[in-house]
């Protein structure tokens, strides 16, 4: 088939290098303008922009889907399917329009669990054991769309949503290969979403970030990892913020105040609703991101003294 590739960040480069090995024909991509990136903030291509223009493929980047100039290339192009990845916009009606075979989107969860922008930081954070990837047709609404297929992956206890989002990533690609290798066949029929296990993944703020030291230690183990690497976990220290690496569970450490600090030479605890955690590593505002016990060092915790 003639596709449209639609994505935009690097966890959509490998659903685009597969579909470019695929049998498929990869006529366009669509993906979000330039941004400022780096120190000097300049305009940098997305990496599904960078991967397509080495392609020597004819990328296309509106300011929104619904400008009459792409609408116009669009139907010029004529594609019989546009898979779609993390694009980070809404397609419009006129645009879901135009392929015969529709949008498939690869949605990283499994349907109807978490929907919406963060479904790998949700499934974290809620302790979920079992994720996935889902493709499906898309449409007007929220991740609503019938599915054409699913891949199941396993939740490690040391997962970030990195290295989650990653593994997902491959094996979506994959999924998504197979899922137009179906639609071209004609043996994938699409399957409406129960309107059971519904749950939703909104985008995750940095508010959401910070870290409640309230709550049980297993919370603040899966806030941490389900933020990680963006936007990054934090608490305060004397005033001001702080990031935080994953953390491990010490349930041997009771004796703790919420966010109560413990400093030994090689190892900081800080204290949860249950028991500690062993902190990781430590990044202070204007400093780099180093071992809790290093911090703790230059900072000279006093005993007593909290995160929070």
């Amino acid at each position: 088939m003639r596709v449209l590739f639609a994505g935009t960040p690097e966890v959509a480069v490998p659903a685009l290098r597969a579909v470019l090995a695929s049998r498929h024909e990869v006529v366009a991509v669509l993906t979000r303008p330039d941004a400022p990136a780096g120190r000097g903030r300049r305009l940098t291509p997305s990496p599904v922009a960078e991967t397509a223009l080495a392609e020597g493929i004819e990328v296309l980047r509106p300011d929104r889907p619904r400008d009459p100039q792409f609408l116009a290339r669009l139907a010029e192009i004529a594609p019989d399917a546009a898979p779609i990845v993390a694009y980070g916009g809404l397609i419009p009606p006129a645009a879901l329009a135009v392929p015969p075979h529709g949008w498939v989107n690869l949605h990283f969860s499994l349907l109807p669990a978490w929907r919406g922008a963060a479904p790998v930081q949700h499934a974290i954070m809620a302790g979920d054991e079992v994720t996935g990837a889902s493709t499906f047709r898309l449409e007007e609404g929220l991740d609503t769309g019938p599915v054409f297929g699913v891949v199941t992956e396993s939740i490690q206890s040391t997962d970030t949503a990195g290295d989650l989002l990653a593994r997902l990533a491959d094996s979506g690609a994959g999924l998504l290969v197979a899922t137009l290798d179906g639609i071209e066949a004609g043996a994938l029929v699409p399957v409406a979403q129960s309107g059971d296990g519904v749950s939703i993944a909104p985008r995750i703020t940095v508010d959401d970030a910070r870290v409640v030291w309230a709550d049980p230690a297993m919370r603040v183990d899966r806030l941490i990892r389900g933020c990680t690497p963006a936007p990054g976990a934090w608490s305060q220290f004397r005033g001001e913020r702080v990031k935080l690496s994953p953390v491990r569970p010490a349930p041997e450490v009771t004796d703790l105040a919420a966010g109560e600090l413990r400093v030994a030479k090689s190892s900081v605890w800080a204290g949860t609703a249950t028991h500690a955690v062993l902190l990781g590593e430590v990044k202070a505002q204007g400093k780099r991101m180093m071992p809790a016990a290093d911090w703790a060092r230059g900072v000279r915790i006093e005993p007593g003294e909290r995160l929070g």
